[in-house]
């Protein structure tokens, strides 16, 4: 079956959010002295809803929301100065160039995404933007990716996933994708045991090498996570 669209993660893919949100919680707890632990921060990574104390580090009586206020200010600068990372754009335009349609499909607000991808001038690249407001359950269940999948006009087996983290590979493969993982420094130890393939960042990535996803059955999603292309 031809490749005819991409679907892509936003945070920790198209921009490392997810860094410079550990970069921002660490300088908070800097600034009072302390040091965090990145487990419990890294707990609640590509999730939405998980029930965590990230502030375990300060004493029980120590102000939570104080805390989040200065964490959410740090975290919005932080993000907002996250460069485009590296293969991003020159796969971007290579898949405009063929014709493709691009989604994207994330766990994060419309306010969050489509305001990062409009502030680096990505946001008219995308057809699609899929948000948790779109549908009944976040990543890991499939549901963002199926409602990416039903506004492209798509078929699972006609399309590739990229994804960073646990819950959004599971999502992506649970809906039928083909998943192509490219950890960021917040999930380069993670195991992502549904990849089809695991790359270094996506300069490794071209749509000839995408193409060879739809072919062999061996490589049907949920395949082997490190599969090589020669």
């Amino acid at each position: 079956m031809a490749l005819r669209g991409l679907i892509f993660d936003f945070d920790g893919l198209i921009v490392d959010t997810e860094t410079a949100t550990l970069d921002a919680w660490q300088a908070v707890h800097l600034e009072d002295g302390l040091e965090g632990d990145p487990a419990v921060l890294h707990q609640v990574v590509g999730h939405v809803g998980i029930d965590a104390d990230l502030w375990v580090a300060y004493p029980a009586d120590r102000d939570r929301d104080q805390l989040e206020a200065r964490f959410a200010l740090a975290t919005r600068a932080a993000c907002l100065a996250a460069p485009v990372l590296p293969g991003v754009v020159d796969l971007l335009d290579e898949a405009a160039a063929a014709g493709l349609r691009l989604a994207v499909a994330s766990n994060s607000s419309h306010r969050h995404v489509e305001g990062h991808l409009a502030a680096r001038g990505l946001l008219g690249r995308f057809a699609v933007v899929s948000c948790r407001e779109d549908v009944p359950r976040p990543k890991p269940a499939p549901d963002v990716y199926l409602a990416a999948l039903a506004r492209l006009g798509l078929e699972a087996g006609q399309v590739v996933a990229f994804e960073d983290s646990l819950p959004g590979h599971a999502a992506a493969a649970a809906a039928g994708l083909r998943v192509i993982v490219v950890p960021n420094p917040c999930t380069a130890g993670d195991h992502f045991h549904r990849a089809t393939w695991r790359a270094g960042s996506l300069t490794e990535v071209t749509l000839g090498k995408l193409e060879q996803l739809l072919l062999p059955q061996g490589l049907a999603a949920g395949g082997v996570q490190g599969a090589v292309f020669q």
